[in-house]
């Protein structure tokens, strides 16, 4: 019998003969053949080759297919050169109308039977080793010496006639200083998975507990190592144990197919990675283009400029926008709110900034199919709704969204309002957005810009904020232009120091992520822009679809449409001044917005954006 030393530097052509004489002592192929493509491999009969081909081509992440062959036919010249995919596995399954029958080491008895099934060849997390070890980062199963760890998730792959099945994947722990290596090192490699399809906390692919694979070996991780997530080809077993055929094989997890083909073809996926955390609590982070991240960092300047001269350039934290919109991109179910009722002595007391930023935004979660539900105060119910069916009337809104308040009645009232029976592990929203909304300062009062108590105009629902900091996988965003808005509280100490008033009026609650604009509006639009622009991203859209399913870039013509435009942005300033919603600094009841004209200042931002 022939021990591992050495395997991982012999050619493929020998290991497969290696193999074939059944003298080896290893239980996985994981190492060996370094530089070279490794295949899973899934044999059915005939009849079902067609479906289970177009089942692989919609879901390419977890099943890239490097090979089909035709029935009976035993060799695969087009992946090496003298192979018999009988023989040249370590270990094969054999699967009987879904269950697994048996683990055998060679199917040359059911010669008979191969005679009328097909083979497929699906590319292997295996493959892609050799380039991540070149990057500098260790493979932790190499080291430990056993097989990789591949799970169950709760993530549904996409259906194809009876071929349907949750995604599997590998898990590699990767310090947290190589994680955008080990994204850079593997995502061209797409006929060996291509890029992690999530990072972080297992929970939130419905993995309990990471010391109990579904398959292979638990991996253990060191200090400071990040649980990194890729696609899967056990995904095609578990396809083959739900379509419940008559008889199927399938290499036994970890005992792959090795090739002749070299790691060296690869294919572009659109640009360089870079990797973002976006939540602590659960550990999360969202893969991005470098080219989508600097045009929505080019739009988090855009809106930096300050031609109210209100001093926030100290103010602003760089950087904030794309993670927030990360985060948001994630979320399946949004919570806006707005409101600044500054002009306490006129009705309606809310001024103008605000609601279109929180339109546009709520218009472009509505077209990429997320649930968006705002809050604001009761007395201003009527106002909004108001608000609401002319955004709907010019085409701003595809159908009214739900408009909820919020009122603070016992200790647990904002858990009660943000999750199903106050239960922190049934959220109802995956994150919370505040633009231009009155915001509590220290000594919980609510504060103009002109130092003027309005606490009897405004609800409590920084409370939801606060709640939000103590439910896990709740993030929250704040926009703001004057530190006085809810979500500021992040950068309280600037506002005290810079802004006119400061040391009264800064909000005092925190959120994740702080957006500061010259105008709030502004921060709304570039949100709507840049939401458009990861939906647009390849490399993001695979990451948060989890490399199944087809690319949502298709779809644009789906939410292009919904960013804000000019025209838009115009009819809805004139909709605001004929429901008595006034300028914010002027009390006009002009187009205008915080004392800046619409014409030429805030048009030319919409445009500057777009």
């Amino acid at each position: 019998m022939l021990l591992t030393g050495g395997l991982k530097s012999l050619l493929p052509h020998v290991l497969r003969r290696i193999i074939r004489c059944n003298r080896l002592t290893i239980s996985n192929t994981s190492g060996m053949a370094e530089g070279y493509k490794q295949a899973n491999v899934v044999i059915l009969h005939k009849s079902l080759a067609d479906d289970f081909e177009k089942f692989c081509y919609a879901n390419d992440g977890p099943l890239p297919l490097l090979h089909r062959s035709q029935p009976g036919d035993w060799k695969c010249p087009s992946l090496s050169s003298d192979s018999d995919i009988r023989t040249d596995c370590l270990q094969y399954r054999k699967y009987e109308h879904g269950a697994c029958t048996g683990s055998l080491k060679s199917l040359e008895e059911y010669s008979e039977q191969l005679k009328d099934m097909v083979t497929f060849y699906l590319g292997c997390s295996f493959s892609f080793e050799k380039a991540v070890q070149k990057a500098g980062i260790p493979i932790r199963n190499v080291e430990q010496k056993c097989n990789v760890s591949m799970y169950k998730t709760s993530v549904p792959c996409y259906s194809i006639s009876m071929f349907h099945c949750n995604l599997v994947v590998t898990m590699r722990p990767i310090p947290e200083s190589k994680l955008e290596a080990a994204v850079l090192a593997t995502c061209e490699l797409k006929e060996a998975h291509g890029a992690p399809i999530h990072i972080g906390d297992p929970g939130l692919l419905g993995i309990q507990d990471l010391s109990k694979p579904d398959y292979g070996d638990p991996v253990h991780l060191h200090p400071g190592d990040i649980p990194v997530f890729w696609a899967c080809g056990v995904t095609g077993v578990e396809a083959i144990i739900n379509c419940r055929a008559p008889l199927a094989f399938t290499h036994s997890p970890g005992c792959m197919f090795i090739t002749d083909l070299k790691n060296d073809n690869v294919r572009s996926l659109g640009g360089v990675p870079q990797v973002h955390c976006i939540s602590q609590d659960p550990l999360h982070f969202s893969i991005v283009s470098a080219e989508a991240a600097q045009k929505i960092n080019t739009l988090e300047t855009l809106i930096g400029i300050d031609p109210g001269e209100r001093g926030i350039a100290p103010v602003q934290r760089r950087g904030e926008l794309l993670p927030a919109c990360l985060a948001l991109s994630h979320a399946g179910s949004v919570l806006i709110t707005t409101g600044f009722p500054t002009h306490f002595t006129h009705e309606p007391p809310e001024e103008n900034d605000g609601p279109p930023g929180a339109l546009a935004i709520a218009a472009m979660l509505q077209a990429l199919e997320k649930q968006v539900a705002i809050v604001t105060d009761q007395r201003a119910m009527d106002l909004n709704k108001k608000i609401m069916e002319g955004a709907v009337q010019l085409g701003i809104l595809k159908k009214p969204i739900p408009l909820l308040s919020y009122q603070r009645e016992s200790a647990d009232s904002a858990l009660m309002f943000l999750c199903e029976n106050g239960n922190p592990g049934r959220p109802r929203f995956d994150h919370l957005i505040a633009i231009e909304r009155a915001g509590m300062a220290a000594d919980g009062n609510y504060y103009n810009a002109r130092k003027v108590n309005i606490k009897h105009l405004v609800d409590p629902i920084d409370e939801l904020f606060l709640a939000a900091q103590t439910i896990p996988g709740v993030t929250t965003t704040g926009v703001g232009d004057g530190g006085n808005e809810l979500g500021m509280g992040k950068v309280k100490d600037a506002v005290k120091k810079h802004i006119k008033n400061g040391d009264v009026i800064a909000c005092d609650v925190e959120a994740d992520f702080t957006v500061v604009a010259g105008v709030s509006n502004w921060g709304g639009y570039a949100i709507a822009c840049a939401l458009s622009v990861l939906r647009s991203c390849e490399i993001h859209d695979r990451y948060l679809r989890r490399a199944v399913g087809f690319p949502h870039a298709r779809s644009e013509r789906l939410w292009l449409p919904a960013l804000p435009s000019v025209t838009k942005e115009e009819k809805l300033l004139k909709t605001l001044v004929q429901l008595g919603v006034r300028s914010g600094k002027t009390a006009s009841l002009e187009m205008e917005v915080d004392g800046l004209p619409f014409y030429n200042t805030h048009s030319l931002m919409i445009e500057k954006l777009l």
